[in-house]
């Protein structure tokens, strides 16, 4: 669509689609439903309660012969000459609270102790969604949130030089973990519904990216029995937590 009909509606970001939208996509959708059913009943003589909505039909239940279909509803809403307005759902919603999301990361990691040089080797991650309206995207989403948790824990970091000046201000200097770096993430869908996202889910994007630089930080000094406190985990933080780098 044109973006400048539409009124101002900041990123889509923050679990504002789904989580957000969606419930007043549902409320939407419950409120085309009643007046599906208000005209059908109608056409059809039979009470509102006793109408079932089946593959594209309106009939009602053990009455195969009370029967309308989706179609002919919209010529009767939409058609030239419509014997009824047309059918428009309408659902709006004020979030009052949050459903958080709940995570736990698991990282396996190679480090050469000569070189300092940290490899993920197979990382998991288990995610408390609600409910996965679509599990192949939340699936995508956990893998992505932890793949971005990974390029904190190993690789980005922002260079600035003693005057305060940006050294890789570009995608060329800024290091980002690419498919070589990210070893195959298992995600784990956990669903305990919340009270407020539609049909009970959670946000999902964002707390998949949290854990990484832990989960990471924790591998390696398991691995090496030293430990590193700042991020990325870099080869020469590495070394220096080994002792075998001097500042």
């Amino acid at each position: 669509g044109d973006t400048r009909t539409a009124p101002y509606a900041g990123m889509t970001a923050g679990s504002k689609t789904t989580y957000t939208v969606g419930r007043a996509v549902k409320l939407a959708a419950e409120d085309a439903r009643q007046q599906i059913l208000a005209i059908a009943s109608q056409r059809l003589e039979v009470p509102v309660e006793e109408l079932e909505m089946e593959d594209g039909v309106v009939r009602a239940r053990g009455r195969p012969d009370k029967q309308i279909t989706f179609r002919e509803l919209g010529r009767l809403t939409t058609g030239f000459g419509a014997r009824y307005a047309p059918i428009v759902g309408r659902g709006a919603i004020t979030a009052r609270r949050q459903a958080p999301g709940f995570t736990a990361q698991v990282a396996e990691v190679e480090v050469d102790p000569d070189t300092g040089q940290v490899t993920v080797l197979r990382y998991a991650v288990a995610q408390d969604v609600g409910f996965a309206i679509n599990p192949k995207s939340v699936g995508g989403q956990m893998q992505g949130g932890s793949a971005q948790g990974l390029g904190i824990a190993l690789f980005e970091e922002m260079v600035y030089d003693e005057k305060g000046r940006l050294l890789n201000p570009n995608l060329l200097d800024y290091r980002l973990p690419t498919a070589r770096d990210v070893p195959p993430i298992e995600a784990i869908i956990v669903e305990v519904p919340s009270e407020e996202g539609p049909y009970g889910a959670r946000i999902v994007g964002e707390p998949s990216i949290v854990p990484g630089p832990a989960a990471v930080a924790n591998a390696v000094a398991d691995a090496v029995g030293a430990r590193v406190f700042e991020a990325p985990i870099t080869p020469e933080r590495v070394l220096r937590a080994l002792g075998k780098l001097q500042e």
